[in-house]
């Protein structure tokens, strides 16, 4: 592939603009570019999330679903950085569906609702999920002034909902109890 940065400094965003790989210069605050850096702060979560699963081997199967996420992520940058280029597909989507109904078989139904927390690594998986909410409300203002892909919004939509469950499946095989919500005495 060859070298993709000789540079890390350009001094091209001194001025408040970011270049897109399409060739444009925008607002480092447009649209595109905080669903970039929502998804690229979902990652960089991702990856604390996956270092702390890599040492528990209990978890082995959480991490080996979870690993192509980061890429796919990358890629959805990817796409959000050059509108034209298509990454995703929907086979990703179906890949995250069966995964969070396997899981959901092993957890069982929800009753109640779950706080973050437990453990870090179910805290951690919350803090992923959470992000995955922010970008995907960036990713959906986007798309209300410049579509994105459909495979794309579901993508990024059910990965939350994968990384909610995946907090439930590391409680469940940590033998940690969810944290169940308590409602304010009236």
């Amino acid at each position: 592939m060859g070298f993709r940065l000789s540079k890390i400094y350009t001094r091209t965003g001194d001025q408040g603009e970011t270049g897109l790989g399409d060739g444009r210069r925008v607002p480092k605050d447009h649209p595109r570019v905080e669903a970039i850096g929502e998804v690229d702060t979902l990652n960089s979560q991702l990856g604390v999330l996956l270092a702390g699963l890599a040492e528990d081997s209990r978890l082995n199967e959480v991490s080996e679903v979870l690993i192509p996420c980061q890429h796919r992520l990358f890629d959805l940058g990817g796409e959000l950085a050059m509108p034209a280029y298509q990454a995703l597909t929907a086979g990703e989507v179906e890949r995250l569906e069966a995964a969070i109904d396997t899981w959901n078989e092993e957890v069982g139904p929800l009753e109640n609702f779950i706080l973050p927390g437990g453990s870090m690594l179910i805290a951690q998986a919350h803090v992923c999920r959470s992000l995955a909410r922010t970008a995907e409300r960036r990713c959906q203002q986007l798309n209300a002034v410049e579509p994105l892909s459909a495979v794309s919004l579901a993508y990024i939509n059910r990965l939350s909902d994968l990384l909610f469950v995946a907090a439930r499946i590391i409680a469940r095989r940590q033998a940690v109890a969810e944290i169940l919500w308590q409602p304010a005495k009236s």
